[in-house]
């Protein structure tokens, strides 16, 4: 109430108000001065609220005293409970956490006067997740309560915190909050083999790399602590075998290194080991963390196709042999138990001549054509084997037949020897050097004889000489010769080798009688000129001025 000392009671002044909430929060009776208050008043709206209040003349208007401020504090009740910063927490921590660990804190805050009474004061407590866990009644900490928490065992906690003003007495004012904490794993679980032994079959024609089988061992952490390498310890199959990890299943794929036989042996046994690849040390007291099984691995007998003594075979034959004559000899056999008999063939497409053939049953080759070195060297073909109860079943070998060569062909000139001679020649002048080729082999070089013709030995105007290096000169035996009387000689060589048997064939030199100036060099000859002293021939003068016309 306000009450001016100018106040007489006969309602001459009035009493105004103003400032914070005056006519709305705050209305005065203007006749007695007393101050209301229309709403309820909140505190956590606002605290302190500053009036004016001033008397009136009612009747002229005028101030009969000074304008008066006055505070009105607004004094706070517990009204509002606790509300905290998160409708919902979440939280992570470790399995096997030491009893105290950490886990998360959870904050509250109280609306009310902290300086008024408790209505402020939060104490936190426990609603939900006894006897997992505890919260630290002044701090909101949240800690791990239970020794040996597994994340195999249990992985999801949902933990309830109630935040009580008045320092947690009676009527005290609460809310609550919901933490989920999620425990994530460690590697305490090593690997282990649902089974000791395992069993597999493997045919004896699976390819190499391929699978023969998978095996898993079982880990109950996750991610990478679940990780597992699997390997090949000890076992006879230990060099035969390999194993890897599938990273996508964890499992181990069992893959052939080697070539399987049944024929020689038939059952392998391994060890096979599992390794966690992530070990903590701090878990290591809890045993090893890796494990092992057997696997037997039964190999199939498969039909299997004839398989030949060796990869290749190389043979020789002189070109001379009789027809039908044997030069070699393949083997094949069933490698399966069963021994099924074998025939052979050869491939024609690789022998079109059908120069050799086999014996369908022992598998010896021989020639049912003449051999030729000089034609063909070597004769490559391909035998086949198969069994005769079952014909795809069958496999191929590479022959190499070398044709050795044999004193069959006699030496000829290295070339057709047309040469000419000065009719004012001298005697003893050399006018051309032989020489011969011959198609045979020769180990130790050919080596030629020259020698003329029994029936020109006597009556020839020329002479041999043998240089005794597979070559020979002509020589004149005369002075001076005349065109006019014989314009053309034809001189016959027998040229022989040093070979068994000894090869000889008789060739002809061609000697044309011409003009020639005084230093030896052709003018004209009877028949036709011959432009270079080299001789060319007729037929190759001919040519070439039949080009020379053609590209004119």
């Amino acid at each position: 109430q306000l009450h001016s000392d100018q106040d007489k009671g006969d309602g001459s002044l009035k009493y105004i108000l103003s400032g914070d909430g005056a006519g709305d929060l705050f209305i005065i009776n203007e006749n007695t001065g007393d101050i209301q208050a229309t709403k309820r008043l909140d505190r956590e709206e606002k605290p302190v609220y500053i009036l004016r209040a001033q008397a009136i003349n009612r009747r002229t208007g005028r101030p009969v005293e000074p304008e008066s401020e006055f505070i009105i504090k607004i004094h706070d009740i517990n009204d509002n409970e606790p509300m905290f910063t998160k409708d919902v927490y979440n939280a992570s921590i470790p399995e096997m956490s030491d009893v105290g660990t950490f886990v998360v804190q959870v904050t509250a805050t109280d609306a009310d006067d902290p300086t008024y009474g408790n209505s402020a004061k939060v104490v936190y407590s426990i609603l939900q997740g006894q006897p997992y866990f505890s919260v630290e009644s002044e701090t909101g900490i949240i800690k791990t309560a239970l020794l040996n928490m597994d994340r195999e065992n249990r992985e999801q906690y949902q933990v309830v915190i109630q935040a009580k003003d008045m320092g947690g007495q009676m009527g005290g004012l609460s809310g609550t909050t919901t933490v989920n904490i999620t425990l994530t794993d460690v590697n305490d679980n090593p690997p282990r083999f649902p089974q000791s032994t395992y069993q597999f079959r493997a045919p004896e024609s699976t390819p190499l790399d391929s699978p023969v089988g998978r095996i898993k061992a079982n880990d109950a952490d996750m991610d990478e602590n679940a990780e597992i390498e699997y390997s090949i310890t000890e076992g006879d199959g230990y060099d035969m075998f390999g194993i890897t990890t599938d990273k996508d299943t964890q499992e181990g794929i069992i893959t052939v290194k080697k070539a399987l036989d049944f024929e020689s042996k038939n059952l392998y046994i391994l060890k096979v080991e599992a390794t966690n690849t992530h070990v903590d040390p701090q878990f290591l007291y809890l045993g090893p963390f890796k494990d092992s099984a057997t696997v037997r691995i039964q190999v199939e007998d498969v039909d299997e196709p004839p398989m030949f003594s060796r990869p290749a075979y190389i043979m020789e034959v002189k070109e001379d042999v009789p027809l039908n004559s044997v030069i070699g000899t393949v083997t094949a056999q069933d490698p399966d138990a069963a021994k099924n008999p074998v025939k052979y063939s050869v491939d024609r497409h690789t022998d079109m001549d059908r120069v050799f053939n086999i014996n369908s049953g022992n598998g010896s080759i021989f020639t049912s054509k003449p051999l030729d070195r000089e034609t063909l060297l070597w004769h490559n073909i391909t035998v086949i084997a198969a069994e005769i109860n079952n014909p795809k079943q069958s496999s191929r070998v590479p022959v190499f037949i070398k044709v050795l060569d044999v004193n069959d062909n006699a030496p000829e000139f290295a070339m057709l020897y047309e040469t000419f001679v000065c009719e004012n020649a001298k005697a003893e002048q050399l006018i051309q050097t032989l020489s011969a080729v011959d198609k045979d082999d020769s180990y130790n070089g050919h080596q030629f004889s020259f020698s003329l013709a029994p029936e020109a030995a006597s009556s020839s105007n020329f002479t041999l000489q043998d240089n005794r290096d597979n070559t020979a000169g002509i020589f004149t035996r005369k002075t001076r010769y005349n065109r006019h009387e014989t314009s053309t000689y034809f001189l016959p060589v027998v040229i022989s080798d040093n070979d068994y048997p000894i090869q000889s064939s008789t060739e002809t030199v061609t000697i044309r009688v011409c003009a020639c100036d005084h230093r030896g060099k052709m003018l004209s000859c009877n028949a036709e000129a011959l432009i270079h002293p080299t001789g060319l021939s007729t037929g190759a003068l001919i040519a070439i001025l039949l080009c020379i016309i053609i590209l004119l």
